[in-house]
């Protein structure tokens, strides 16, 4: 008796790499570049936060925002392997080689770009220098990270990994459908409204901060 092929009966476990066209490439590498971004800007003012409350030094201050840049960079990419069925442990391995690369070449730029800024790296959040410098060092690490993501999209490898599971995925059912779905266009709003009103507060701070003058300190001419 003929028995059924094993592989015919089996789900295939492997993926054919696509890779795409020049404008699906840049579309797919602009989304991924957001999505350590946003990842690298949350990371880095929680990180920032937490070392002015405990009173942490510079250095300790700066490599706390960097690992936790890691850490929110990573989950983000997490959320839709999750809600396309993966596993915790396979949905993070996934995730380590396919932004690793992307996020550590976003923090070496971001910090470079933030120390030559004068007074960026000791202004605190209520000073409108730190919201500068930190969408100055944002944009510049953008720049410098999309190419990366592109060239590994190009091979196949780094976000290339990711969008075979969210092209395959069917939708998402039960606890899964909890999971957010975060956009590239929701993902770039969200940081362009965070630096910007984060800069708005530390600019109010400073102007409610200024020496308010009396009119009779502009009339120094004695009354007779």
């Amino acid at each position: 008796m003929d028995h059924p092929s094993q592989a015919s009966a089996e789900p295939a476990t492997t993926h054919e790499h696509h890779h795409p066209s020049g404008a699906g490439t840049n579309a797919m590498a602009a989304s991924a570049t957001l999505h350590c971004l946003t990842g690298c800007a949350i990371g880095e003012i929680v990180g920032l936060v937490l070392g002015t409350a405990l009173s942490m030094s510079n250095a300790a201050t700066i490599a706390l925002s960097i690992g936790l840049a890691f850490v929110f960079g990573y989950t983000l990419s997490t959320f839709p392997l999750l809600r396309a069925g993966l596993t915790v442990g396979t949905a993070l391995k996934v995730v380590l080689a396919a932004d690793t690369l992307s996020i550590l070449t976003m923090e070496v730029v971001d910090n470079l770009v933030m120390a030559t800024v004068p007074g960026a790296m000791s202004a605190g959040l209520v000073n409108a220098v730190f919201w500068a410098g930190m969408g100055l060092a944002l944009g510049v690490a953008f720049v410098a990270a999309f190419p990366v993501n592109r060239y590994l999209l190009s091979r196949g490898k780094g976000h290339a990994l990711v969008h075979e599971y969210h092209h395959s995925a069917s939708s998402p059912i039960g606890v899964r459908r909890l999971i957010p779905s975060l956009g590239s266009a929701l993902l770039a709003t969200g940081v362009a409204a965070f630096l910007a009103g984060g800069l708005l507060v530390a600019v109010a701070a400073e102007d409610s901060s200024a020496p308010i003058t009396s009119p009779a300190q502009h009339d120094s001419a004695p009354h007779r």
